[in-house]
């Protein structure tokens, strides 16, 4: 297994990765691979933190980082990061590569001074990360109540104490909405690919 970071000639391959990975888990089809696509000139994008995960000298894996902010009760804003998509081929799901692609990033991030990590997800997986419910900590989701713990809205200090005088609001950054922002261009990139079905199934998104 070797883990390093992504390249313009893996561009392709990753984003068709991503699409394979995604598709119709959460939604009939998928965007992922669209916000992928896009997010790479979006100044909020940390190249450092790129990454592809090779097996076999083939890409099996891919996870992306983006600068992101806590709106803090007290009018300070404070700098964090979120990460996603993270996809694993699915032929390679369910064999730990995904968690150990996560936790090299995490470890580069610490590395790099980073001091927390917002994002959404399931903490059965994501607390095999160390992840905890973002509320545990003060951290509340935008749009949700405050009293409520949002059971999918996750937290990791990568620097420990990083939060402790920290209580705010998260917004999922503006560039995870870009294939809802402009549908025909996600048409348009999603025309590019082969076709596949988008089936409506159980365990989907409202």
């Amino acid at each position: 297994m070797n883990i390093r970071q992504e390249q313009p000639r893996d561009f392709r391959e990753v984003e068709n990765l991503t699409r394979e990975a995604f598709w119709n888990v959460y939604r009939p089809g998928c965007t992922e691979h669209y916000v992928l696509n896009q997010y790479r000139t979006n100044p909020d994008f940390i190249p450092e933190l790129d990454l592809v995960l090779e097996e076999d000298n083939r890409i099996i894996g891919h996870v992306m980082f983006s600068h992101a902010v806590i709106k803090c009760d007290d009018g300070r804003d404070i700098p964090i990061l979120t990460f996603g998509p993270i996809s694993i081929l699915p032929a390679y799901k369910r064999k730990g590569y995904g968690l150990r692609l996560l936790m090299h990033a995490l470890d580069k991030a610490r590395a790099m001074g980073f001091g927390a990590v917002c994002m959404e997800g399931n903490i059965d997986f994501y607390g095999h990360a160390g992840f905890v419910v973002a509320s545990n900590l003060n951290i509340h989701y935008h749009g949700e109540p405050r009293e409520d713990p949002v059971p999918y809205f996750l937290a990791l200090e990568l620097q420990p104490g990083f939060l402790a005088e920290v209580e705010g609001v998260y917004h999922t950054p503006q560039g995870y909405f870009v294939a809802m922002e402009a549908p025909a261009d996600f048409e348009a990139y999603e025309a590019t690919f082969p076709k596949k079905e988008k089936k409506v199934l159980p365990g989907q998104l409202p």
